[in-house]
């Protein structure tokens, strides 16, 4: 959005994060993948979170991953 002279603009993005640890996505190592139960709910995984099998879980069917 676009202000008047002398506002500040305000731009709205949607950040997608880990869904274990939140850091921005993406990132060297991470990938994005749907839930394997539901298929419904988009996981995130940074690679720290997937070398430590750090787990996750579906916002939407509870399903939870290593």
């Amino acid at each position: 959005m676009i202000g008047r002279i002398g506002e500040p603009s305000v731009i709205a993005e949607t950040v997608f994060r880990c869904s274990s640890c939140g850091v921005a996505l993406p990132a060297p190592g991470s990938t994005q993948f749907f839930c394997p139960q539901c298929g419904e709910y988009r996981i995130g995984r940074c690679a720290r979170c997937r070398d430590q099998s750090v787990h996750y879980r579906c916002g939407s069917c509870g399903f939870e991953g290593p």
